[in-house]
């Protein structure tokens, strides 16, 4: 997994379709740093993710990764690499089977990884050669989270990440998130239900 020592977002502020979602948002994270984004429905949890992952642009602010290079990055594009992306959306697509997902983004990735091991750890072992069109909501959102974790990538941004999951689902999300927080890397999600570990809050929405 490629290091970053922090992530720093300072004064954001972000519009979208004539509304301000938020304005003078700050807030750190360093390496295994847990910040569990909430707040009620449209105040801007998902869209503070998108912009995070570079999706959106910030109407005022700035937005930095401090790499373990001793360099800071503030161009999205250039941010991106950084970025495991788990949306909303599970993405999977439904003529694929889940070692063909798996095997598409372990090249889109640039990483290797063992896919049969990966399937078996989210107990999918059974249908890795079943058509994505033919899971349930809970066997897609395991998928991408074999997917995420198989990314490699620093800083995890998790749009609901226990949603469609039933209980043992719940657990294995929260045990990905607490593993790699332990190996030095830092995860964003919006949420909400408590995601089961300790983690910053960040609420949205607060009226002062």
């Amino acid at each position: 997994m490629q290091a970053l020592r922090g992530f720093a977002a300072d004064k954001l502020a972000l519009e979208r379709g004539g509304r301000e979602l938020f304005h003078a948002l700050s807030f750190r994270a360093g390496p295994g740093d847990v910040i569990s984004v909430e707040g009620p429905n449209g105040a801007g949890k998902t869209s503070l993710l998108r912009l995070l992952a570079g999706f959106l642009q910030q109407a005022s602010g700035t937005i930095a990764l401090a790499t373990s290079a001793g360099g800071e990055i503030a161009d999205p594009e250039e941010r991106s690499v950084f970025v495991g992306w788990l949306g909303h959306q599970d993405g999977v697509k439904p003529q694929l089977t889940p070692f063909e997902t798996l095997a598409f983004f372990s090249q889109f990735y640039g990483v290797e990884g063992d896919i049969a091991a990966a399937l078996a750890e989210v107990g999918l072992s059974r249908a890795r050669d079943l058509p994505a069109q033919y899971l349930s909501a809970g066997q897609k959102k395991r998928v991408a989270l074999a997917r995420l974790k198989l990314s490699g990538r620093p800083l995890w941004l998790l749009d609901e990440p226990l949603a469609s999951l039933d209980t043992d689902g719940k657990a294995l999300a929260a045990k990905f998130i607490e593993d790699h927080r332990r190996a030095g890397g830092i995860a964003i999600a919006a949420t909400h239900e408590a995601l089961g570990i300790d983690c910053f809050r960040l609420v949205l929405g607060e009226t002062p």
